[in-house]
């Protein structure tokens, strides 16, 4: 009994210090409701041959609906593709623990906007909003990330998700295969 009872100890407390504090860009509470949303968080980065790629995802609570906002940016002075989202867009998650979680993108079309820089870069960012699925908020909660897939409208790409990224545009540290498991508990 004493065994049992220092695991669950041991493990709360592992738990209770594993999560991160939470950092809103938005915060808002009046009669309307409540909506908060995440700072965003550095997922991706590829860097190669001129090109730039970077995705971000923050939480997003809406009056207790729970989304994540899935942030694409890309930058080069080759032409960019734009990747779309539509209504059968989706996000794949694999966990570590072989589970697979599936998101789906809200009802909103969005192939983002493109932007030329003084520079001669051509920067495009797309938003997408992707909607949990009932139970799978606990799922990712409980194991880490190791592979990203987005369908697009045209396309499908594929992402390693790295235990720990330094980012060469802000030479910030982040644990994007932690994210949900640090961060959901911001919405909910």
């Amino acid at each position: 009994m004493k065994k049992i009872l220092t695991s669950f100890f041991l493990f709360a407390t592992v738990a209770l210090f594993a999560q991160k504090d939470c950092d809103y860009s938005i915060n808002v509470n009046d009669s309307l409701g409540i909506y908060k949303v995440t700072n965003e968080y550095l997922m991706s980065e590829k860097i190669f041959a001129g090109k730039s790629e970077y995705i971000f995802f923050s939480l997003v609570t809406d009056n207790g609906l729970p989304a994540l906002t899935v942030n694409l940016i890309q930058k080069s002075k080759a032409f960019l593709s734009a990747n779309c989202f539509d209504k059968n867009s989706k996000l794949y998650l694999q966990l570590q623990n072989g589970k697979v979680i599936t998101m789906v993108h809200q009802d909103k079309e969005s192939c983002g906007s493109l932007i030329r820089d003084p520079n001669g870069f051509d920067n495009r960012v797309t938003i997408g909003t992707f909607l949990f699925v009932k139970g799978t908020m606990e799922e990712l909660k409980s194991s880490p990330i190791n592979l990203m897939r987005i369908k697009y409208l045209t396309t499908i790409e594929d992402y390693v998700v790295k235990k720990e990224i330094t980012s060469e545009m802000n030479q910030k540290v982040y644990q994007p295969e932690t994210f949900f498991m640090d961060y959901l508990q911001c919405i909910q």
